[in-house]
C-alpha cells in the first residue's frame, strides 16, 4: 500500500463554492496522493438548492460528502429557512459543531478563510474564519466540548488568502461589479501553491456551483466570462497563510505541509 506523502485536509468555508475557488486545487493535490480530504460548509441546509451542487462539486474534488452546519447566511435568508444567520449564532454552539467535525474527521492540516474575510469581506467568511481559529485550538483538548468525542490536534491551520501582487486580473473584475478588494501584504502569505496539474479538475468544481455561475455578480460567474486564458492565471495558483506554530517556513510553488 501507497502511504501518501501528502497530509489529510480539512476544508472549513462559509458558503458552497468557496472550496472550490479558494482551495479546490490543494484538495485535488491532495486527493491524487491518496491523502484524505474533506470540506465542512457553514451555511445553507442540507435540503436547500445549492447542496446537490455542493454535492457535485466535492465529487469532482473526491472530497467526501458534503458536512453542512446549516446556518443561515448573513445576506441569503433562503439558505436555511428558520436557522439563525451563521453571523448571530451563539459562538460557543458554532464552535462545538466544528468541534465534533474536527474530531470525527481527523485532518492533520485544517484550511479555511483568512482574518479580512476573502477579497470581499463577506461577514460569513470572517465568521467562519474566526469560529475555525477557536475550534482548531479546542479540538485538541479534552476539557472542552467533551461530548464531541475523543481530542485531535491538527498540526497545522492555514488561511486562504489572496497577496496584495498576486490579486491581478481579480482586482478590476472585482471593482467592475461592485465589490472591495481586501488582500493581505505579500509577507504574510507563508505558502504559495501551484495547482496547474489540477486547475481542469478546479474549474469543473467551480462549474458544478451551477446557480452561481449564472449571477453576473458572483465570482464563479465572473470567472465564467472570462477568455480561458484569463481565467486560468487567476486560478492556477492558490495563496495561504499558516497560522499555527509549528517547523516549516515559507514554501512556494509545493504543497500544505503540516
Amino acid at each position: 500500500m501507497n502511504v501518501p506523502r501528502l497530509p489529510s485536509l480539512l476544508g472549513v468555508f462559509a458558503h458552497p463554492d468557496d472550496e472550490s475557488l479558494l482551495a479546490g486545487g490543494v484538495l485535488a493535490q491532495h486527493h491524487s496522493d491518496g491523502a484524505r480530504t474533506a470540506v465542512v460548509t457553514a451555511t445553507w441546509a442540507p435540503d436547500s438548492r445549492r447542496t446537490p451542487e455542493l454535492i457535485d462539486a466535492l465529487n469532482v474534488l473526491s472530497a467526501g460528502t458534503p458536512r453542512l452546519l446549516g446556518y443561515n447566511d448573513a445576506r441569503n435568508p433562503e439558505a436555511a429557512p428558520g436557522r439563525p444567520r451563521l453571523v448571530d449564532a451563539p459562538l460557543d454552539e458554532v464552535v462545538s459543531c466544528l468541534v465534533t467535525h474536527i474530531r470525527g474527521f481527523r485532518p492533520d492540516i485544517v484550511v479555511g478563510h483568512d482574518a479580512l474575510g476573502q477579497l470581499t469581506g463577506h461577514p460569513d467568511h470572517v465568521r467562519t474564519h474566526q469560529v475555525t481559529l477557536l475550534a482548531v485550538e479546542a479540538a485538541g483538548l479534552a476539557h472542552l466540548y467533551p461530548e464531541a468525542g475523543p481530542p485531535w490536534r491538527p498540526t497545522a491551520l492555514y488561511a486562504a488568502t489572496h497577496p496584495e501582487s498576486g490579486v491581478g486580473l481579480l482586482g478590476p473584475l472585482l471593482e467592475g461589479a461592485g465589490k472591495s478588494i481586501l488582500a493581505v501584504p505579500d509577507s504574510y502569505v507563508t505558502t504559495s501553491v501551484d495547482v496547474t496539474p489540477w486547475a481542469d479538475l478546479k474549474w469543473r468544481a467551480i462549474l458544478a456551483h451551477r446557480g452561481e455561475v449564472t449571477r453576473k455578480r458572483s465570482l464563479p460567474g465572473i470567472l465564467a466570462r472570462l477568455p480561458e486564458a484569463d481565467r486560468n492565471r487567476i486560478i492556477q495558483t492558490e495563496h495561504f497563510t499558516r497560522l499555527t506554530l509549528g517547523p516549516g517556513g515559507a514554501v512556494r510553488g509545493r504543497s500544505l505541509v503540516g
